[in-house]
Parts: C-alpha cells; sequence; structure tokens
C-alpha cells in the first residue's frame, strides 16, 4: 500500500511550484498526493518567511500537526520553503514534533532525507549554496488551465528590508533549453496558458555570459510552442525592464500586455534606504513608457507601509503614486522585520499602530485605484480565458481572465473551459468585471 502525503503552501508562486515538483518527487518513490491532512502518513509544510505573519501561520499548522502525532505515532512531519531555509537546527527544540527539515536548495535529495528518517530520529539538511541546476524532477501539477514554470530563482539586488536572497540564493537563470522543453511538456498535458516565474523575472539570463539570453528572447521562443494560447511572466523589478522586453510583449501575439512591478514607496528618500536602484521618478517614466506601446497594459505593484524612517510626508507620496499612476491592483503590507535584513536592526521602527494606520490609507487608496481602472472596461468586449466556473442558483457561472490579468466572471456552458470567449463588460467591482459573451 503507497504512503500517503499531504502538502500545506504558504506564500509566492514559486512555492507552489516547489510543491508541484516535490510531489512528483514523492510520486516516483510511492508516495499518493491526497488533500485530507488527516489521513497522511507524511505531511509538509512548505513556508514563507517573506513577513512575520507568514511564518506565524506555518508554526500554528505545525502546532496542530504535532497533536495529532501524539494518538499516530508513526506520523511524519517535515518543514521546507523558506522559513526553514533560514531556521537553524534548533527548531526541533521549538517543534519537538518535527521530523525533517529541508531547505530550498536541496528538494532533489529528499528521497535520500526520508530514508535516512528509518535509522535516524531527526533529520535536518539545509545546504547554504544552492543547487546549480533543476534536474530532472517529475512534476504533479495542480489540475487547470494554466502552469507554473520557473525560469530564474533568487536574487541580486539586496534590498534591505526583503529576505529572499538569504532563503533563495543569488540569482541563478535555468538554461533556455530546459525551459523550453518544460513548456513543450506542459503544452502536451493539456494547459493552455503558462506563467514564467521568478523572483525578478526580467533578470532572467544576467547571470549567463550571453548578451542574446534574455527574457525577451525567451518569450520569443515559447511564442513558438502549439497549443499554448498564453503566457505571462511574474515578477519584475522596474531596473530590468528593458526596452525589447516592452516591444516583445507588444509584438507576441501569446505574451499578455501585463506586468508585475513592485514599487515597495512612492517616495525617493525610502526607496534609496529600501536600495531599491530607481527614483520616483524613474518608475513613473518607466510606467509611461510601457503604456505609450500598450495603453490597455495591465500594471500591478507591491507597497509597503511604515518603513522604518519614513514619515509622515514620505508615506503621503506612495498615496499619491497610486493615484497618480491608476495601478490595476496593489499587493500591500505593513512592513515586517526580517531577521539578516539591514532594515530589521535600525533604532527608528515605526509603531505598530502606525504601520497598522497607514496601511488602511494605503489600502482604501488602492481600493479606489483598482475601481477607476476597471470601469474604463465598461462596455467594451475583451477577450477573455475561461479558467473555472462556480454554479449559482443554478446557472453555470465562468471565471476567466483578460489579457492585462482582470478577473472577468459571465455565464456561460462548463465547455469552454480553456479556451477564448470574448464577453462584453457591463458591470465592474472592485475585484473583477462581469459581462456577457459576445455573440460574433
Amino acid at each position: 500500500m503507497s504512503k500517503k502525503v499531504y502538502i500545506e503552501t504558504l506564500g509566492c508562486q514559486m512555492n507552489k511550484s516547489d510543491t508541484e515538483r516535490i510531489f512528483g518527487i514523492l510520486g516516483d518513490i510511492g508516495y499518493e498526493k491526497i488533500e485530507e491532512a488527516e489521513n497522511a502518513d507524511l505531511l509538509i509544510i512548505n513556508t514563507c518567511s517573506i513577513r512575520a505573519a507568514a511564518e506565524n501561520k506555518a508554526y500554528s499548522y505545525l502546532g496542530v500537526w504535532g497533536k495529532w502525532k501524539k494518538s499516530k505515532p508513526e506520523l511524519k512531519i517535515a518543514m521546507c520553503g523558506c522559513v526553514a531555509q533560514h531556521t537553524k537546527e534548533s527548531l526541533f527544540n521549538k517543534a519537538p514534533y518535527i521530523d525533517l527539515i529541508f531547505g530550498t536548495h536541496n528538494i532533489a535529495e529528499l528521497p535520500e532525507l526520508l530514508s535516512k528518517l528509518d535509522s535516524q530520529e531527526k533529520v535536518y539538511s539545509v545546504l547554504q549554496t544552492p543547487y546549480e541546476s533543476n534536474g530532472e524532477f517529475s512534476i504533479i501539477r495542480e489540475k487547470g488551465i494554466s502552469a507554473w514554470l520557473p525560469i530564474i530563482e533568487g536574487c541580486d539586488y539586496f534590498c534591505t528590508y526583503c529576505i529572499v536572497p538569504y532563503t533563495r540564493g543569488r540569482q541563478r537563470s535555468r538554461k533556455p533549453e530546459d525551459i523550453i522543453k518544460e513548456a513543450r511538456d506542459i503544452a502536451n498535458e493539456g494547459y493552455k496558458e503558462i506563467i514564467l516565474l521568478g523572483q525578478t523575472v526580467d533578470s532572467y539570463g544576467k547571470d549567463f555570459n550571453d548578451e542574446n539570453i534574455n527574457l525577451a528572447n525567451l518569450l520569443r521562443e515559447l511564442n513558438k510552442i502549439e497549443n499554448i494560447l498564453r503566457i505571462r511572466f511574474v515578477t519584475s523589478h522596474p531596473a530590468d525592464i528593458t526596452d525589447n522586453l516592452i516591444s516583445t510583449v507588444k509584438e507576441l501575439d501569446k505574451v499578455c500586455e501585463y506586468f508585475h512591478i513592485p514599487m515597495q514607496s512612492g517616495n525617493t528618500e525610502i526607496l534609496k534606504q529600501m536600495r531599491r536602484g530607481y527614483t520616483r521618478e524613474d518608475y513613473i517614466t518607466l510606467v509611461e513608457k510601457i503604456r505609450s506601446q500598450m495603453p490597455d497594459v495591465g500594471i500591478t505593484s507591491d507597497f509597503i507601509a511604515g518603513f522604518p524612517r519614513e514619515t509622515e510626508e514620505q508615506f503621503e507620496d506612495t498615496l499619491t503614486i497610486v493615484e497618480q499612476i491608476t495601478f490595476d491592483h496593489c499587493n500591500t503590507a505593513a512592513y515586517s522585520p526580517r531577521k539578516r535584513t539591514p532594515a530589521a536592526v535600525w533604532k527608528e521602527q515605526l509603531p505598530q499602530d502606525i504601520k497598522k494606520k497607514r496601511l488602511n490609507l494605503l489600502n482604501e487608496k488602492v481600493k479606489q485605484s483598482t475601481v477607476k481602472s476597471n470601469e474604463k472596461y465598461v462596455g467594451r468586449v475583451l477577450e477573455v480565458l475561461a479558467e473555472n466556473y462556480n454554479e449559482k442558483e443554478g446557472n453555470i457561472i465562468l471565471n476567466g481572465r483578460t489579457r492585462n490579468n482582470k478577473i472577468v466572471h459571465f455565464p456561460g456552458e462548463k465547455s469552454l473551459i480553456g479556451q477564448l470567449v470574448n464577453v462584453e463588460i457591463q458591470e465592474t467591482s472592485v475585484w473583477c468585471l462581469q459581462g456577457q459573451i459576445k455573440s460574433s
């Protein structure tokens, strides 16, 4: 009888992609993927350390699982992901019910690590040197229309608030031929959309000594793959969005007109202290350049409220930039100190109540921006890739996305899932557009 494994995944798309690879690796050695944690022989928490709340959520899951282990001592519990990568072996003292800890750099060693559990009580394996190759991992992907495809891991920017370079390592690009092979596999498995992943996805190829290896040229090759309808990429760093990339996105029929470009602050001095490498004016110029070539392009961003030393006037610059640019959406968070990062030890930390107040103000401004962005599509016909459906009062409501990443709800048949549909937009809300299929 096969052993059963359940994985709880927290955090970013890269973690979700890692989980698909972990399921594949475990499937090769006889484990069965299940959806109910209570029935598992092996429980894995794939953790995120971008903010304290994400770490606390991981420990909450582990606490529940630890109680299960008391009545089921043969249950194995493992921790992986970014928390595991930067947490010392002393975690076993904090959570003695954990059997295995492994980091972001040694997923491929999981079969060997599990075999060690048969002969020893605890196993800890966190490599400090990232693996050089992705290897030939088996992958058990989530069912659906879209598939994750990591093309670069790690980050070389070392922003003063960010733990990613310490948990994911310096940037490492995959070979173009490996990416193209995996993309073809994705197409053959029936997926219709590929989402290219990287902490700084537009930095792809910079670590190769070959100027022809870059995101724009990779997109050109991927655009040739049959049966793939759309290609997206996330997340972009403003400093690495080139004129060549912008024109390539505009030109290629399968590549969606969408950029997720974290800005983090609207104030140039705060951006300097964050070590972001651009000014407020640089960011505005970049957005104007993209929109001049693609007026309907989707542009989303990330912002931090309450960064150390941030004054009220500097925070006001963040509010005004959201209004000025009219982002399609923004992810927001109050600043959360991360161990090993420079900003975490600065004396000028802001009180929680101020950070919370600023976050609330920022969220309201983002809401207004999103509503304004959505309203301009009322009355227009947009191309939507139908992704899934819900049933409401006996009716089938399809859900999909436009090329510029707007979520659209519209009535239709299940048979349309995986197809491109023209939808006339009739209503909007903060989170989505609603419409009806436009007859040809």
